[in-house]
């Protein structure tokens, strides 16, 4: 099992929200650049935001959803729709 199901399914037992609903809407747009393979600085460009800013989104979106990578940040993505493969 993933992590990624292993921490929805104990969020779901405990009555937390889902994952993408604990999301603001700024980190799912990060989430979703990050998932389609842009870098830090790319996205704070598109953003308008400061690459710090963007890492620490990034962190943010690791912690919330139980991750540990870029690599299993674009997987959530997929397999949450919010990209395509």
């Amino acid at each position: 099992m993933t992590a990624l199901i292993r921490n929805y399914l104990d969020r779901v037992r405990h009555g937390e929200e889902a994952p993408e609903q604990l999301l603001t809407p700024r980190e799912e747009e990060v989430l979703k650049l990050v998932a389609e393979g842009h870098s830090s600085k790319e996205i704070a460009e598109m953003l308008f935001i400061s690459i710090k800013t963007v890492q620490r989104h990034r962190e943010n979106l690791l912690h919330k959803l139980g991750l540990r990578d870029r690599l299993e940040l674009t997987r959530y993505a997929i397999r949450a729709g919010l990209v395509e493969p």
